[in-house]
């Protein structure tokens, strides 16, 4: 069966050397450093020949472009990443589709200069955020025209990919996240913590037909649906010193219902649980198939194995298969299926 994979990470070359090179911190990029097929174009066409039916969204890997290089220069480091991914897929459109553009969210304004360019020249199917630009959310009045302009304007979706350091710290008492708590556990809340901004600051109020892609399966929400659910139907009964109460009684729907409203991948590095219930929450038509190839052990192949493997031992609807394999990416991403 055809499989999109739409959560694959690449550093193109020319990006990657510039990329080092802007660099203050060397340990910071240590594990970029040692993954051939992120960097090495032919490696990773080599892997993927293991693999027949088997595509590539790109995207732009971590670390953002924004923790990279400062707001005079993160516009021309996010040019370079997009015009490198838009010359890989044209070289090899059977392999690779499509890519999403990445922006230079420390730049607001050259954000949307890019989008016009990745999007309306380069033909990029969507836009990749993180869940933080250097520590500060998303519902910033000052991000909000980059995500209006990606409904209204472009049509596209938004990948959202959890962002956080060992420089945030588990307990007040200490300066760093000890034993990588801030990617195993950190990520996750992370990224639900940015989901829920987006619900309680209106964003799919504001914009109905808005479409964000949470990586790692929507994180915490679907495990803790009954706290989503139950518990925030209690929205502002635990506060005393904002209206939350009242900004419940305004919302149109349900708190967990404008979470059911997001997008989620399969990248749980093979952990079925974990898949059974990301889609007993999200449902299969809000599920793709992604592989956050290639941060695995084996450095590119090994997601790309298991995690079918988890999806095929569900005993899924052919249909159901289908559409997480490949019908709901090419959905969002308005491409024929054939």
């Amino acid at each position: 069966m055809r499989k999109i994979d739409s959560y694959a990470h690449i550093l193109p070359r020319k990006y990657f050397e510039r990329m080092a090179e802007l660099a203050k911190d060397k340990g910071a990029i240590k594990r970029w450093l040692t993954i051939p097929v992120l960097y090495d174009l032919e490696a990773r066409l080599k892997m993927m020949e293991g693999f027949p039916g088997y595509q590539q969204i790109l995207t732009l890997s971590n670390p953002p472009i924004e923790l990279i290089a400062g707001p005079d220069d993160s516009p021309a480091l996010a040019r370079l990443a997009n015009e490198e991914m838009a010359s890989i897929r044209d070289a090899h459109p059977d392999k690779f589709p499509a890519f999403v553009a990445s922006l230079p969210m420390n730049n607001p304004a050259a954000c949307l200069e890019e989008m016009a360019y990745a999007i309306g020249v380069l033909g990029a199917r969507g836009i990749q955020v993180f869940t933080n630009v250097n520590g500060r959310p998303l519902d910033e009045p000052e991000f909000w025209p980059i995500f209006e302009a990606a409904v209204k304007t472009y049509d596209v979706p938004v990948w959202m990919h959890p962002a956080r350091g060992a420089n945030m710290a588990d307990y007040a008492s200490e300066t760093k996240s000890k034993f990588e708590i801030w990617w195993t556990f950190g990520w996750p809340y992370e990224t639900s913590a940015a989901m829920t901004r987006m619900v309680f600051s209106g964003f799919f109020d504001k914009l109905p037909e808005l479409k964000v892609i949470t990586h790692h399966m929507g994180a915490m929400i679907p495990f803790f649906d009954g706290r989503v659910g139950p518990g925030l139907d209690q929205f502002g009964s635990r506060t005393s010193d904002e209206d939350y109460e009242g900004l419940l009684k305004r919302m149109a729907r349900r708190p967990i219902d404008y979470f059911r409203l997001f997008y989620a991948d399969t990248a749980l590095a093979g952990g079925r649980s974990g898949l059974r219930c990301g889609l007993d929450f999200f449902g299969a038509k809000q599920v793709v198939f992604a592989s956050d190839c290639p941060f695995d052990p084996e450095g590119g192949p090994m997601f790309i194995r298991t995690i079918p493997e988890a999806i095929d031992s569900l005993n899924l609807p052919e249909e159901e298969r289908e559409g997480i394999y490949f019908r709901n990416a090419l959905r969002l991403l308005k491409m024929p299926c054939c």
